[in-house]
């Protein structure tokens, strides 16, 4: 059974810094693109980050330079490390595992983390 496990989310000051983990089982996630996307309260999807089977990192320009996605394969998981966080980067944080073949297809979800960010 395919699953992805999210960890780490929380409440966090301006500034701080949290690190999500996605956790999967049922599949080899190293084959595969992955995804963070996101959902502040009342508000649409958000893409956040994707990173793909080779490596090669994308991200939202309302993350650039502040978030880093990267995976470790012995550990079958996928992370985003979040630095500088602001209060506009509260919400819900999904990691996903895409199509193979049709990235814009989002097959495979984690649970969700709500990540706050507030004084």
């Amino acid at each position: 059974e395919v699953q992805l496990v999210e960890s780490g989310g929380g409440l966090v000051q301006p500034g701080g810094s949290l690190r999500l983990s996605c956790t999967a089982s049922g599949f080899d996630f190293s084959r595969y693109y992955g995804y963070w996307v996101r959902q502040p309260q009342g508000k649409g999807l958000e893409w956040v980050s994707s990173l793909n089977n080779g490596g090669a990192t994308v991200y939202a320009d309302s993350v650039q330079g502040r978030f880093v996605i990267s995976r470790d394969n012995a550990k079958n998981a996928v992370y985003l490390q979040m630095d500088s966080l602001k209060p506009e980067d509260t919400a819900v944080y999904y990691c996903v595992r895409p199509h193979y073949n049709f990235g814009d297809s989002f097959e495979y979800w984690g649970q969700g983390l709500l990540v706050t960010v507030s004084s």
